[in-house]
């Protein structure tokens, strides 16, 4: 299909898509295993697969993945989501985002082969994404779990190379189960027959499952603590396995907890066998936007004028700890907060590990997202942690109240990443 003429683009393939989807959630990968039989099997004929799970850090530990391979001049297809600004980003071809034309025509080919039969957004997005990868020459496949593990529609790579799992903590109940033994339960189902699967620090009853799935399969387990160490001492990183020790500089990615996602890159670089280079190179190069991103152009930075703007997407209990502690190390200027979430998050807890470290709160719904959290249950779970809050409009009317009264501020967009995602669209 000649896509350049008919004006058909991604973004009303991907309007097509969203119709597809089933009346209900059911997590199973019966539908992702129909549509991949009709493509003739893409997840067959990827390059070496290095798969993610986990609940906090897959999306900097697989960019930190991919920083070192790259390092090592390898080509790298990533996979991530969600997206901030354009869908584009979930799709990394060989180390470059890819193209309007070659996502049009790989979603174009999935819709059709699909049939118009139900299946969800992101299963035959993912479709999509295996089919690119299969079609473009590289060494590696980075693929991030999008929910879950064990029925997520990245589960489909029968052989890959290594698999990690990320620290597990709560998060989706309503579809991964309410317990932690649950949760991990489900984040184990990424580890294959004999593959190495490397672990980031669990609690004991998520390690546990782990260790009972990966027994059981007979992969070999690289886990925290104990076959590998990282911490920071002196401001340097320090990493040490069986094969010895790397002194390192600390991660580019802001925060405590960015220490640990990269002792599991490094873990996976190691196994991997690039040099000592490419692991500094993992820590050196990484980006990842929206983890506490400092701001440096576009209107709402025009708008502050001499104060500091930061945007942060995180949304979790854990990502309130880990922003604090970061925010803890920024220098001692009052953070203003402006907050939106989503109604499925729990708000008192990203809230309250914030409240020591920030001056106020102005909450604010997220433009345009159903599931917005009504700005004043924002400001009203911010009050009963603490927080000094009031609430605005729009982003834009918060920050006009926060300079009025402090024009240096440090002000933090945060909450959510769906309000990241319309910040850095509408202000590059």
């Amino acid at each position: 299909m000649n896509t350049e003429n008919s004006g058909v683009t991604s973004d009303v393939i991907l309007e097509r898509m969203m119709a597809l989807h089933p009346k209900v959630i059911d997590l199973t990968l019966d539908r992702m295993i129909r549509l991949l039989a009709a493509l003739d099997h893409p997840e067959r004929k990827l390059p070496p697969v290095i798969h993610i799970a986990g609940t906090n850090g897959k999306g900097s530990t697989q960019s930190m993945i991919r920083a070192g391979l790259e390092a090592a001049g390898k080509k790298v297809h990533a996979y991530t989501s969600p997206h901030l600004a354009r869908f584009h980003e979930r799709i990394r071809l060989a180390g470059t985002l890819i193209t309007e034309n070659a996502l049009t025509a790989a979603l174009d080919e999935c819709y059709a082969a699909n049939q118009g039969e139900t299946i969800t957004y992101f299963e035959i997005t993912t479709v999509a994404a295996l089919l690119a990868f299969s079609r473009t020459t590289a060494d590696y496949t980075l693929l991030e779990v999008g929910l879950g593990g064990r029925l997520d529609a990245t589960n489909v790579v029968e052989d890959p190379e290594l698999t990690i799992i990320t620290p597990v903590s709560i998060d989706h109940q309503q579809f991964l189960g309410e317990t932690l033994t649950e949760i991990a339960g489900e984040k184990a189902g990424i580890i294959k027959r004999r593959v190495p699967c490397i672990v980031g620090r669990q609690t004991d009853e998520g390690l546990a499952v782990i260790e009972a799935r990966a027994e059981k399969l007979g992969a070999p387990l690289f886990v925290y603590g104990q076959h590998w160490h990282v911490a920071e001492e002196h401001g340097r990183l320090i990493y040490q396995d069986e094969r010895g020790l790397l002194d390192l500089p600390l991660p580019a990615l802001i925060g405590a907890h960015q220490v640990e996602n990269a002792g599991m890159a490094l873990a996976a670089l190691r196994y991997l066998e690039v040099d000592d280079a490419a692991c500094e190179a993992a820590l050196v190069d990484a980006t990842w936007p929206a983890r506490l991103q400092r701001l440096q152009s576009g209107p709402l930075v025009d708008q502050a004028k001499g104060a500091e703007l930061w945007l942060d997407g995180g949304h979790n209990s854990a990502a309130g700890i880990a922003l604090a502690e970061a925010l803890g190390r920024l220098s001692s200027k009052p953070t203003h907060m402006i907050c939106g979430m989503l109604n499925t998050k729990d708000v008192s807890g990203y809230l309250h590990p914030m409240a020591s470290v920030a001056k106020s709160l102005v909450a604010v719904e997220i433009p345009g997202e159903l599931n917005t959290l009504p700005a004043t249950t924002t400001k009203n779970a911010a009050q009963s942690v603490g927080l000094e809050a009031s609430s605005a409009n729009s982003v834009s009317e918060a920050l006009a109240y926060i300079l009025a009264q402090d024009e240096k501020a440090r002000v933090l967009i945060c909450g959510s990443l769906y309000l990241a995602g319309q910040v850095l669209q509408n202000h590059h």
